[in-house]
């Protein structure tokens, strides 16, 4: 069998893979992001359970997996993808910054970031910040903030979507409680020069810069940032810990992001595709791959072979607690978060109001 790749940047990558698969030329492989599988299932050609030639059973994804790749790629009991690896989110901390505060530790819990933010973050006589105690609390000028916004949801136990996926519910109370709302405040309050947790705001440098420049104390991303930061700055004296969590939690939960290849539903070779994707996500196969590329295994019987990395320990181990939610659009749901963020941020709308029309707009989507 010959394998080529073909590398398409992130900007067309989409649109293009679609417009080619329409046109009967279309690759037999396509990597989909983790959320997408709402979104383009139709176009996918699952994995068949009673293939002798593959071998591979429903049963053996839910042993090999976790949890949150069986959410993602399967449905109905039909594989559509197989992972090679799961990131998630995870604290990014400069060392200096929290040793020269008397910040000991990395914070585990979000009351404990607070207080770390409060100590480091410097502030001058117009409210310019000249050291940021952490990236929080606008869109345009932080990586992947929406996808923090949603960590806090889930964490705070919002229901993005019903049972029956029919429709969006995150401005839903739970329990009587606002959850979502408050989700929604507490990450704009770090924007919020009226608030004591002030740290961040538009006129700040892009949240991945303002950290490898040594002005940020804390940022939320990605492990593939470790790489980044490396090259950018390697003398700079940063850790990585888990997502903090609410106090008092039981149950800990960060927010996934990947990508894992899926056989598209006009491929002319699916039974060879399928062989090549599961052996690349089988332990040997994975194992390389990661060894190549040190991102945070999805597998359960590879975590333990990170665990003790420095690095990609903390995003590692968070694999077994990693969680998304189902988007029927995620590009367009993406841009009302946007929306609603900044809607807070410029004073446009509440959060109560600001979350509620979040809600309906996701809704518009989902009922088309």
């Amino acid at each position: 069998i010959k394998v080529t790749y073909r590398k398409i940047p992130i900007e067309n990558y989409e649109s293009e893979v679609i417009n080619a698969l329409a046109q009967g030329t279309g690759p037999d492989i396509w990597l989909i992001h983790n959320t997408w599988l709402a979104k383009h299932k139709a176009k996918l050609f699952p994995l068949p359970q009673n293939n002798k030639s593959l071998n591979y059973k429903f049963v053996n994804f839910q042993n090999d997996f976790v949890d949150a790749a069986l959410d993602d790629l399967t449905d109905n009991g039909q594989i559509y993808a197989l992972p090679a690896y799961i990131d998630t989110l995870g604290l990014f901390y400069n060392r200096d910054l929290l040793n020269s505060s008397g910040v000991a530790l990395p914070p585990s819990t979000w009351d404990e970031f607070n207080e770390a933010v409060k100590v480091i973050t410097q502030t001058g006589e117009f409210d310019e910040i000249s050291v940021s105690g952490a990236a929080m609390g606008t869109a345009g000028n932080i990586n992947r903030a929406v996808d923090i916004v949603y960590a806090l949801m889930l964490q705070s136990g919002v229901q993005m979507v019903d049972a029956e996926r029919s429709s969006a519910t995150f401005a839903r109370p739970q329990d009587n409680q606002p959850v979502g709302e408050v989700a929604l405040q507490f990450y704009t309050d770090f924007s919020n020069s009226n608030k004591e947790i002030y740290s961040w705001n538009n006129d700040m440098h892009y949240s991945i810069d303002a950290f490898y420049e040594g002005s940020t104390a804390m940022m939320i991303n990605y492990s593939h940032h470790i790489q980044t930061i490396l090259s950018k700055a390697p003398r700079l004296n940063f850790g990585t810990a888990s997502l903090p969590q609410i106090s008092g939690s039981n149950i800990a939960v960060s927010y996934a992001s990947y990508w894992a290849p899926a056989v598209t539903l006009g491929s002319e070779n699916p039974e060879a595709a399928w062989k090549f994707l599961i052996y690349l996500s089988s332990k040997e196969g994975a194992g390389k791959y990661l060894a190549q590329t040190s991102r945070p295994a999805a597998r359960r019987d590879l975590i333990d072979t990170q665990r003790n990395d420095p690095n990609l320990g903390p995003f590692a181990l968070q694999s077994l607690s990693a969680k998304s939610w189902y988007q029927i659009d995620p590009g367009g749901i993406e841009k009302i978060f946007v929306e609603m963020i900044e809607d807070v941020n410029f004073g446009r709308s509440l959060p109560r109001e600001a979350i509620q029309n979040a809600e309906d707009k996701v809704n518009v989507l989902m009922q088309r």
